[in-house]
């Protein structure tokens, strides 16, 4: 092979792997490791997880769906609304001010009423 065609290949193969990828299953140490435990305290703790609705591994893969468990982590305690409430908007809201025409025919009624017409030069 030469020498061109050799770079030209290993190039290839380092331009396989375009972007990260994060994985949405993962095997039990790192869904151990999501709720802050160990190996051994996540196998002994998890029939009564799964009791309590955590999500179980994939029957074929054995992996664990980390979205699901963020999910479950987020309802265990019935809190499906976020801690702190939504910001109040910084300024009230405007009341709908009338158009130009409104105003128009309402100072017009306002003169009217008063008996001051625009009567122009006398």
């Amino acid at each position: 092979m030469n020498p061109a065609r050799r770079e030209g290949s290993e190039a290839l193969r380092g331009a396989d792997i375009r972007f990260r990828v994060d994985p949405g299953d993962v095997p039990p140490e790192k869904a151990a490791r999501r709720l802050h435990l160990t190996l051994d305290r996540f196998n002994e703790l998890l029939p009564n997880l799964l009791k309590r609705g955590f999500p179980p591994a994939d029957p074929d893969t054995g992996m664990f769906d980390l979205d699901q468990i963020d999910e479950w982590r987020k309802l265990r305690f019935g809190r499906e609304q976020p801690l702190t409430p939504a910001p109040a908007p910084a300024q009230p809201e405007a009341q709908a001010q009338p158009g130009m025409t409104e105003r128009f025919l309402n100072a017009k009624e306002r003169q009217a009423k008063s008996g001051r017409g625009n009567r122009g030069p006398s």
